[in-house]
């Protein structure tokens, strides 16, 4: 098992590598906010996988705290006044 962690926390760098991809490409503000995310669930994953493999707990709290940050950007981006939809502001 502890020799899959490495092979797994490769894996997810080549995603947050495509993801990458789509933040410079767009098309859309939203595409982009959507790659953010993207970036702070696989860094999650990946903090959590180093925590395991390497046992530092650490790690652990490091992750709960960019979740954290990843809500808070995720409602933040969704409540935006002046946009389609939403409320006047």
């Amino acid at each position: 098992m502890e020799s899959l962690l490495p092979v797994a926390i490769a894996f997810l760098a080549l995603n947050l590598a495509a993801g990458l991809v789509r933040v410079v490409r767009g098309p859309r503000a939203a595409d982009r906010m959507l790659a953010v995310l993207l970036f702070g669930s696989t860094t999650v994953a990946i903090l959590l996988l180093m925590a395991a493999w390497l046992d530092v707990p650490a790690l652990r709290d490091v992750a709960l705290l960019l979740v954290l940050l990843a809500t808070i950007l995720s409602v933040a981006f969704v409540g935006l006044p002046g946009r389609r939809g939403g409320r006047d502001g």
